[in-house]
């Protein structure tokens, strides 16, 4: 116990399960920070934040403001990618006290020739150990205020004075928090993204054909062109052959069937082979490259599960679970069974060399020049393995991208952000009324999950075509376009399936029918009703406005009519602020009364302005706090306005 430290940091926020996990934020975001900071007695205090690079070798610091309550507030930027940490440290303040009570005595036309021999006395105290530039400063204001003139007070009270004297706490009576808290910082990616998902092997406008690299490379131009950044590949390795599945998923497979992708292994090779017939390794550099030229990052899957051909059954049957006839446990989830897959057993004695294994496949492909990943089921996946690989891969590569695809219980999700997954998929989903979707954006922006978790929008997946849009055709595919767009700042789509509209369900399931997983398409995008232009028009409003690029600013707004949702987002400085109104029923029109953020605009609530709606190519003259907007299918199923300030 130190019982001359008087003052006591009980909290400081952000901070994720008492400090073990780092928040995020890429580069140049603010990191704001909150503090609960008390004392004893009615003396002033000092309270500093103190933050750094983990490889710089000085802290930063940034004096704290007084809120109210005892709760102190601060922020800084974090400049480069890595690990950042951030504390407290905070002391009774003699000399502000003694300012503070000089200016009260003053105010009460008190006696203070005594007060100001003590303020001397704190001063000359601080003289003994200050720096240069500032004893002679501190030498100046002994000898003013010794004058006892009308101007003693005056430099007595000036905030130079205290600012110097802030400079030289008393060391052994200064109050650190108990914990060094962490930010990780990611590149601009990891925060903003828009993600075309793309079977390599089905074609565009060609023959029925494998589809190979080099015809992706044609599709590029036409990919960019809709304002996509990522394109995102299935598993691209070679596929098993032993009890391959079929059509939707069938157990028998036809001679041509091509197998799902998801089956990774073959006498070809395995996770760090190329399927032979989408070409070789310098196919799949020019396709990067070519990307790259268009603003296109190329991700792919990492699915850490086998085929019965794959190389490691044979090369490390230790790795895997055996049943008492020496067969090999295929994957199962009761009472679903996936015949043409098997799954590694992490609790195998060999752990150790298993997990350097799946280490080196992230490493092979990074060297690759891929670094975006998306992981297939990391759910089932010890949680252990993952804090570990992912830290080690990015020590080595730190702007990889990792996307979790984890649909399960959200302790588990945020779990899996938490050990550093970048990303991860969500239940927007199966989010669909206005009471689930504002229910699940509070939980996402506006409790501490905002800190650590960074959601990707999917509104179909190859696995997944909700009801919403088997039934609600084309107005509803493109309700749940703006709505991923719009209320986060990543999303992406299984790109052709969702471009044409396609809504047929496998009989009596969440599921495409004539499923793309388990055969070769040849996909025509300009197909009467496409949605092309929607999608253009929505991605190019998504990067020319800063407020679409963050999910920190995001408001729910009021609205009459439980069929139509409304919400904003703005700018971390304010000077772009993006309302998005949309028609959740993709059969009937709506109306409705809604609310117009004007204390960000800085409006009354009798202003009149104009807002411009992006969406739509329109304006509307504006009035006050509330407005009326009716929303048609059959003409547009939302605003996507933009409100500029005063």
């Amino acid at each position: 116990m130190e019982g001359n430290k008087r003052v006591v940091i009980e909290k400081v926020f952000p901070e994720i399960d008492n400090g073990r996990f780092p928040i995020k934020r890429i580069v140049g975001e603010k990191v704001n920070i909150k503090a609960h900071i008390i004392s004893d007695g009615h003396d002033e205090k000092t309270c500093f934040l103190f933050y750094k690079h983990e490889n710089d070798t000085d802290w930063q610091k940034k004096e704290l403001t007084l809120l109210y309550n005892d709760e102190w507030l601060g922020e800084f930027t974090v400049e480069k990618q890595g690990y950042y940490l951030y504390t407290a440290k905070a002391w009774i303040d003699h000399f502000k006290t003694w300012q503070m009570d000089l200016r009260k005595r003053i105010d009460n036309k008190q006696d203070i020739s005594v007060d100001l021999l003590i303020g001397i006395e704190l001063i000359e105290k601080v003289l003994k150990i200050a720096e240069k530039q500032d004893a002679i400063k501190l030498n100046d204001y002994i000898n003013k205020i010794k004058k006892t003139d009308k101007n003693s007070v005056n430099y007595a009270l000036t905030n130079d004075l205290l600012d110097i004297m802030k400079k030289y706490p008393e060391e052994d009576k200064i109050t650190e928090y108990e914990k060094i808290l962490k930010v990780y910082v990611d590149r601009t990616s990891a925060n903003f993204s828009t993600w075309f998902e793309m079977f390599p092997r089905s074609c565009y406008g060609y023959t029925k054909k494998h589809g190979t690299f080099k015809d992706c490379e044609k599709i590029i131009p036409e990919i960019a062109k809709m304002g996509f950044d990522i394109i995102y590949f299935p598993p691209i390795h070679p596929i098993g052959k032993t009890k391959r599945k079929g059509k939707n998923n069938s157990l028998v497979a036809g001679p041509d069937a091509p197998g799902s992708p998801w089956a990774i292994g073959s006498k070809e090779g395995g996770h760090k082979s190329i399927h032979p017939e989408l070409g070789n390794f310098d196919d799949l550099d020019n396709l990067i490259k070519k990307a790259k030229e268009f603003g296109i990052e190329l991700a792919i899957d990492i699915a850490f599960q086998c085929s019965l051909d794959h190389p490691y059954i044979k090369e490390h049957p230790e790795w895997f679970n055996w049943r008492p006839d020496k067969t090999i446990q295929y994957a199962e989830n009761p009472p679903k069974k996936y015949e043409d897959i098997v799954h590694f057993n992490f609790e195998c004695d060999s752990w150790k060399e298993l997990w350097e294994e799946l280490k080196s496949i992230f490493v092979f492909w990074a060297e690759k020049g891929i670094k975006i990943f998306r992981v297939d089921n990391p759910h089932t996946k010890p949680f252990s393995f993952w804090e570990w690989v992912i830290g080690e891969i990015k020590k080595q590569y730190p702007d990889v991208i990792f996307l979790s695809e984890a649909f399960t219980r959200p302790k588990i999700m945020y779990r899996l952000a938490k050990l550093g997954f970048t990303q991860s998929y969500t239940y927007f989903t199966w989010r669909n009324t206005r009471h689930e979707l504002e229910e699940y954006m509070r939980e996402l922006t506006q409790t501490e999950v905002f800190e650590f978790f960074r959601p990707n929008f999917w509104p179909n997946t190859p696995d997944i075509l909700h009801e919403y849009l088997q039934k609600g055709g084309r107005p509803a595919f493109v309700t749940r376009l703006v709505l991923a767009a719009t209320l986060s700042s990543n999303y992406g789509i299984y790109g052709p399936a969702y471009i044409l509209c396609l809504n047929e369900p496998f009989p009596g399931k969440e599921e495409y029918n004539n499923n793309e997983k388990y055969e070769i398409k040849n996909w025509n995008l300009d197909l009467y009703g496409n949605l092309k232009p929607e999608i253009t028009k929505v991605n190019k409003i998504r990067k020319e406005n800063k407020a679409l690029q963050s999910n920190r600013n995001f408001r729910i707004l009021g609205c009459d009519n439980p069929q139509i949702i409304a919400y904003a987002k703005a700018s971390d400085d304010f000077s772009n602020i993006i309302m998005t109104v949309v028609n959740l029923d993709p059969f009937y029109k709506q109306s409705a009364w809604v609310e117009v953020p004007v204390d960000w605009l800085g409006f009354s609530q009798d202003s009149k302005y104009e807002v411009i709606d992006l969406f739509n190519e329109a304006k509307y003259d504006w009035k006050g706090q509330w407005n009326f907007i009716l929303l048609d299918p059959q003409k547009t199923q939302a605003h996507i306005l933009l409100l500029k300030n005063k």
